[in-house]
């Protein structure tokens, strides 16, 4: 079966998963700072484009997998209803409205919602889907708001966030730092690519034994490494990633799948998304180190070969009735897919 069977297989049920998800207003987890006693605003009313899909940053990078999987085709019915709901979601006025909110909530989902609204828009931007790439123009006041709020934060910020959940830096800055060269936005990518050279560059030997903690969705190591990969020329990536990662153990903890033991732990189920997370960035790595020689194929070769029993642990996950983990592992199971496929070798 090649690796485009496998996303067809997978397409509709994550298709219907997103549809959940964006129909799904309630439980949601508003993450807003009460300013008063009479700030008591529903979520809707906050965030009238994101507003589903149990928080602000699930619900964004849903309406990414939708756009992501209109592209691709899914079953007629879920493609219609799925095209509807993005159109009805992601209209001009309610995202200035949600442009509104994180100018005037600036540590509001940073930087991993930012990340992701960020990659949204240039899925749009840049879909082959006609009435998808019409919503593009909608997205502008947000991008602006983002790229404003991306730059002061880094200009500001004293070091790098390396847990592995949403406040990790390296890995929004990957998303960013694509989307800002997709997007032509030239000063947010010189911002980034300079705090990713200060922050990561001097890093070696990374402590791959310590991941991971008990409530990881990303590998700290795999997210640096990613963004490097963006900022470096093949031959110094090649070069800082065996210094960064070459030393880890055949058998340490960051190439083997992790075990959750209670799928009803919103917290727990993290460890899905960290088998996943794994899998899409070891490929990226990967492929620029394989057409290597010596240590850095070596370390790809590990990445590579690591990444089938992470895989199945986090996919069957993505689809299951718990909802803790189908408000967002599709998104890291569909991209995860993505990666492993961009990167086999063609024949």
């Amino acid at each position: 079966m090649s690796h485009s069977d496998d996303r067809r297989r997978w397409a509709d049920g994550f298709a219907a998963v997103a549809l959940d998800n964006l129909t799904r207003r309630y439980p949601y987890e508003a993450h807003h700072a009460t300013g008063s006693a009479d700030d008591r605003a529903l979520p809707i009313e906050l965030h009238p484009a994101f507003a589903t899909s149990y928080d602000w940053h699930s619900c964004v990078h849903m309406h990414w997998l939708s756009a992501r999987l209109l592209a691709f085709g899914v079953d007629r019915d879920l493609e219609a209803r799925l095209g509807e709901l993005l159109a009805g979601n992601l209209t001009a006025a309610n995202l200035h409205a949600e442009a509104a909110y994180l100018a005037a909530h600036p540590r509001y989902e940073r930087p991993y919602g930012w990340a992701w609204a960020m990659r949204l828009a240039v899925e749009l931007t840049a879909s082959p889907v006609e009435a998808l790439r019409a919503l593009a123009p909608n997205v502008t006041p947000l991008v602006e708001a983002i790229d404003e709020l991306t730059r002061a934060w880094l200009e500001k910020a004293a070091a790098p966030v390396r847990h592995g959940v949403h406040s990790n830096s390296a890995y929004g800055l990957v998303m960013i730092l694509d989307a800002a060269r997709a997007l032509g936005r030239t000063a947010l990518e010189d911002a980034c690519v300079a705090t990713a050279r200060t922050w990561f560059l001097g890093d070696r030997d990374w402590p791959a034994d310590w991941e991971r903690s008990g409530q990881d969705f990303l590998s700290p190591g795999l997210a640096e490494a990613d963004l490097m990969r963006l900022v470096l020329t093949p031959d110094e990536f090649a070069e800082w990633c065996t210094g960064f990662l070459g030393t880890a153990r055949p058998d340490s903890p960051i190439f083997a799948p992790a075990g959750v033991v209670d799928e009803s732990d919103g917290q727990q189920v993290h460890l899905f998304g960290l088998n996943l997370h794994r899998v899409a960035a070891g490929a990226r790595i990967a492929e620029v180190l394989l057409p290597r020689t010596g240590a850095p194929a070596e370390l790809g070769r590990r990445l590579v070969a690591s990444g089938p029993q992470m895989l199945a642990a986090g996919l069957a996950a993505s689809v299951s009735d718990e909802y803790m983990s189908t408000h967002w592992l599709a998104t890291f199971a569909w991209e995860a897919l993505e990666a492993i496929e961009a990167a086999a070798p063609r024949g």
